[in-house]
């Protein structure tokens, strides 16, 4: 009997994957067999809604408003100059300091002096 339920749980998952769930957000068999990570399970859930109903393949008939729907597609549309502009920018992550020094640092290990 646990050998089925197991192949159960694990065709689900299965299904998951192929209906359109990522690999990341689905738990393990073990997970829901020994109930291990519930907080894994529910996540596969959630995400199984928010699958079914950015798809709106009228497999899920709730409510919509339970799941969030994923982004489909944000195109931007730069002209030449832009791009162009946006070769002469660096970025605060590239080593840009705006100024800053080490004056007043004292050495590691100090103890902090005060008076």
């Amino acid at each position: 009997m646990a050998f089925k339920q197991m192949e159960q749980i694990s065709q689900f998952l299965k299904a998951a994957e192929i209906y359109g769930v990522r690999t990341t957000d689905i738990f393990q068999t073990v997970d829901l067999w020994e109930g291990k990570d519930m907080a894994a399970v529910q996540r596969t859930l959630m995400a199984l809604g928010s699958v079914a109903v950015t798809k709106d393949d009228g497999c899920y008939r709730g409510e919509p408003s339970w799941f969030h729907r994923k982004a489909q597609q944000n195109r931007r549309g730069f002209s030449e100059e832009q791009l162009r502009q946006g070769q002469n920018v660096i970025g605060l992550q590239m080593g840009s300091n705006k100024g800053a020094s080490q004056a007043g640092m004292t050495g590691y290990g100090t103890p902090r002096q005060i008076m």
